[in-house]
């Protein structure tokens, strides 16, 4: 187990839990995503506001985790086959230069907005301790699960499909 795995495990035992029997949530789950603007890759304002009324999956991730990098050609593909559906991917890139994450951008193919991340942009859900960390966030925009590491994406894409599927 490496050490940023060791460390969200310790992160989940230590939270208290929404009522009895359930398992601890992350810090921001079952609460309204905080709203951000930033530019993306191509300098154009992204805003968590606009996409009000989709199911949005922000995903925190870097250009150097393994586990990012296995989960963002998926994701541009479920941008591909559900975007007609009402799904809004967003990617924060928590790396340090905009580079490696251009570069990344164009070798995965990927197909939703990018936007530089930060400490204070992390802080503002939570905390992101280790990557990647992905949040998924209902129509209303409340975060409804929050995914710490790396995450069998069949899980993760029933629940966008079940998300999809509410009005």
């Amino acid at each position: 187990m490496s050490v940023v795995l060791m460390a969200n495990v310790l992160f989940f035992s230590l939270q208290p839990a929404a009522h009895a029997g359930a398992t601890a949530p992350a810090p921001a789950a079952n609460r309204t995503a905080p709203d951000f603007t930033r530019v993306d890759l191509d300098q154009r304002p992204v805003s968590l506001a606009d996409y009000r009324g989709k199911v949005i999956l922000l995903n925190f991730w870097a250009t150097w985790c393994a586990p990012c990098l296995a989960e963002v050609p998926r994701f541009a593909d479920w941008q591909r086959k559900y975007g007609q559906r009402g799904l809004q991917l967003v990617g924060v890139s928590m790396d340090e230069e905009e580079q490696p994450v251009r570069t990344a951008y164009q070798k995965y193919g990927l197909n939703y907005p990018v936007v530089m991340g930060d400490e204070k942009l992390g802080e503002a859900y939570g905390g992101v301790l280790g990557l990647p960390v992905t949040f998924l966030i209902d129509r209303k925009g409340k975060v409804r699960i929050v995914y710490k590491g790396a995450t069998d994406l069949n899980v993760i894409e029933h629940q966008v499909q079940s998300l999809l599927s509410e009005r």
